[in-house]
């Protein structure tokens, strides 16, 4: 059985998956710089690899995706509507970092990965949605 996508959900789609991927990519050279100029990448004690900024990247970053095709089909202005929930959302997301046991700099590093997938994600998507 195949799945007939209409033109604007494929463009959302494709863009978004293109974002999660860039995004991914970002935060976990990000991650991996930060490690090699000496920040510390433990929280609670246990060492987080680069490759785990990439793939809670790639989990949220498709979860933003699948709210964009949600408010594509319901939203009265689902531009707005994405922009402002994932714009509270991302801030929220900065809660958990804040509160990590971690050092100051590790924290900094993780709200910096946050900020920059949605830098990378937000935008890309929020174009393909109707205004």
């Amino acid at each position: 059985m195949s799945v007939v996508l209409a033109a604007p959900a494929r463009s959302l789609i494709t863009a978004g998956l293109t974002a999660t991927a860039v995004a991914a990519a970002a935060t976990s050279g990000i991650a991996a710089a930060g490690g090699s100029a000496g920040i510390g990448l433990e929280v609670g004690g246990a060492p987080v690899p680069p490759s785990g900024f990439a793939v809670l990247t790639v989990v949220f970053s498709l979860a933003g995706l699948v709210l964009a095709l949600v408010l594509a089909r319901t939203a009265r202005r689902p531009r707005t509507a994405f922009v402002r929930a994932t714009i509270v959302l991302t801030a929220l997301s900065l809660v958990p970092d804040a509160l990590v046991d971690a050092d100051s700099a590790t924290k900094a590093l993780m709200m910096v990965t946050h900020l920059v997938a949605a830098a990378v994600v937000i935008p890309a998507i929020a174009r393909r949605l109707a205004a």
